[in-house]
């Protein structure tokens, strides 16, 4: 079984760093499904294709990290259906993710793609290094939050401006819940009773989705 890795809660000193730790908590948790967005193509289950990254090369390491918040499903996605991950990191408690290394251009054209925008556009990292949060704009994943540093390299990801009850909660679709279940699943440091207890609890997944039901979607095969 692997280790789970620590974060350092420092700010990292270079601001203009060339590679981050994009840290996935939702379907990107699931390597084959972050391909897509690498390498462009669709996912299993989605009904949108990705066009990919200018740089089509897989992240150097995956290691499995927590951060301190609160994983919640809201909205609804288009490509899904039902509701998205969403990270609060003002809440209390602890979010399970999976910290991918890639360059700073590879986390733009993913933010880019997580908008439905096309890839190409850098992302200037200076606020987000310096305070710890930047807002890009109003959108759903334009609140960029740096949760510290692994080995001097930021942990970053993005999520929305408002808090985990500011919003009405809305259960995940089927497949979407499993690209996130078998991602933490396959980071080698959760087993699956673990799992599926810790997604089941997520609100809009708690009262909609049961242990058992959650459990049934890691047997399903890709």
């Amino acid at each position: 079984m692997n280790v789970l890795q620590k974060i350092d809660s420092t700010l990292p000193g270079d601001l203009r760093p060339e590679r981050v730790w994009y840290t996935a908590y939702g379907s990107n948790t699931h390597v084959d499904r972050l391909a897509c967005y690498i390498r462009g193509g669709r996912p299993v289950g989605a009904a949108r294709v990705c066009p990919g990254c200018r740089d089509p090369r897989m992240p150097v390491r995956s290691v499995a990290v927590e951060l301190g918040g609160a994983l919640y499903f809201a909205t609804e996605s288009p490509v899904w259906g039902g509701g998205r991950a969403f990270y609060d990191p003002r809440a209390g408690g602890r979010v399970w993710a999976r910290a991918h290394l890639v360059t700073a251009e590879q986390f733009a054209d993913i933010a880019a793609q997580e908008m439905y925008r096309e890839p190409g556009a850098e992302i200037d990292l200076t606020e987000v290094l310096t305070r710890g949060t930047a807002a890009l704009g109003e959108g759903r994943y334009e609140t960029l939050v740096c949760a510290g540093q692994v080995d001097g390299t930021p942990v970053l990801t993005f999520t929305a401006p408002w808090g985990g009850d500011d919003v009405r909660w809305n259960p995940p679709s089927a497949a979407y819940l499993r690209h996130l279940a078998k991602g933490l699943l396959s980071a080698g440091v959760w087993d699956a009773g673990a799992v599926v207890s810790y997604l089941a609890s997520c609100p809009g997944v708690a009262g909609h989705w049961s242990e058992e039901a959650v459990m049934g979607l890691l047997r399903v095969r890709d």
